[in-house]
């Protein structure tokens, strides 16, 4: 069994010294609300009186990744078929200019800024 923090304001008054009833929330209702002493510790306020030397620590600021557009589309590499929510979604893999190839992206047909051009380009290349 797990040591229970208790306050005053949960504790009830017992005749034993060696346990102590507690107020339960709804959600522990069916558990029976008396417990030995050894599994509670007192509650104690959290501040910097009680703990001088903690160190205290600083949350990092949020990360805001910002989505700035790639540029224009250099040329698309690949296609391949994925299948999203059941159905089955086509997918090309796309080249920027002026990107690093760890830039390339898959993006779907109608995300593809004049994708028709594009595509066009594409399967007229795998043809031949």
């Amino acid at each position: 069994m797990t040591r229970h923090i208790w306050n005053q304001t949960s504790k009830k008054e017992t005749k034993w010294k060696n346990a102590v009833e507690v107020r339960l929330t709804e959600e522990f209702g069916r558990k029976h609300p008396v417990f030995p002493v050894s599994l509670v510790k007192p509650y104690f306020q959290k501040g910097e009186e009680n703990f001088p030397f903690r160190k205290k620590t600083t949350t990092p600021p949020d990360i805001v990744e910002v989505e700035d557009s790639p540029g224009p589309v250099k040329n698309i590499i690949k296609a391949r078929k994925i299948r999203l929510n059941g159905k089955d979604q086509r997918q090309y893999l796309v080249r920027f200019k002026n990107q690093a190839v760890d830039k390339d992206k898959w993006l779907e047909e109608d995300a593809i800024p004049h994708g028709n051009l594009h595509l066009r380009r594409l399967r007229a290349s795998r043809s031949i």
